[in-house]
């Protein structure tokens, strides 16, 4: 029997990932930049998206994280990625489900970039992952599939 440690692998990635954008720093080069969307007060979200800006400052990426009221209207969420598809500091974001139930969710997936969806939820992007071309993927399934890897397990089928 394996016991796959997830805590341990996750902290091995993240300082994987640190001395990666380390070597980005002293290059000069940018590092790269996430940007979490927070529409409404769900206090799991909250929670969740706490966890992503305090990982990437754990290892010097650039985050910024825009919490929106949950009258935000669906125009000003639609703004606010139109805003950061276009800013090049920002090379993923991350809008936060489940959103108000009076913003069409389709609608807002859809609005952000496929090259920044960090989510992989654009339809572009599961429609590459489908047939097998580069594109951004679920978190969950790809955890999954870093810790198979990791752990040297295979799988059948």
């Amino acid at each position: 029997m394996i016991l796959i440690d997830g805590k341990k692998t996750a902290q091995d990635i993240r300082a994987e990932l640190k001395l990666e954008i380390d070597k980005l720093k002293t290059s000069g080069r940018g590092v790269p930049g996430l940007v979490a969307i927070l529409a409404g007060d769900d206090p799991a979200s909250e929670i969740y998206v706490k966890s992503k800006s305090k990982a990437c400052n754990e290892i010097g990426m650039k985050t910024v994280t825009e919490k929106l009221s949950y009258n935000t209207s669906e125009k000003e969420l639609l703004d606010l990625v139109y805003h950061y598809n276009n800013h090049n500091e920002f090379h993923g974001i991350l809008v936060q489900l489940p959103l108000p139930k009076h913003i069409n969710q389709d609608k807002i997936i859809e609005a952000i970039s496929p090259k920044k969806d960090v989510d992989g939820f654009h339809p572009i992007n599961v429609g590459n992952l489908v047939i097998g071309k580069e594109a951004f993927r679920s978190c969950t399934p790809a955890g999954i599939q870093e810790l198979l890897i990791r752990y040297n397990i295979e799988t059948k089928g």
